[in-house]
């Protein structure tokens, strides 16, 4: 990756979103939600304090990551869609794997 996020900012690969719901319906790309699933590709060396001590982040590389559905800003890296947040605006890890 060439991209390292600074302080408490992630860099989230975006999951695309099930084209189909469980009934078998195709949904046309019009009506999908924004994705609010991800993989952490990147993360920041943390928060600063005011004493300047550095709050480590709860978020690893690879973590599969839950966030808002307008959480973060889009970013193209290498023809790549990817999501950089605070890692404030993730909502908690997923177990599951993809």
């Amino acid at each position: 990756m060439k991209l390292r996020p600074l302080h408490d900012r992630v860099l989230i690969e975006v999951l695309d979103s099930e084209e189909k719901t469980s009934g078998g319906i195709i949904i046309p790309d019009t009506a999908k939600e924004k994705p609010q699933e991800g993989k952490v590709v990147a993360v920041g060396s943390g928060a600063r304090t005011e004493d300047g001590k550095i709050i480590p982040m709860d978020v690893k590389v690879g973590d599969l990551v839950l966030f808002g559905k307008w959480s973060g800003t889009e970013v193209k890296i290498d023809g790549k869609e990817y999501s950089i947040m605070k890692e404030s605006d993730i909502m908690g890890i997923s177990k599951g794997k993809k």
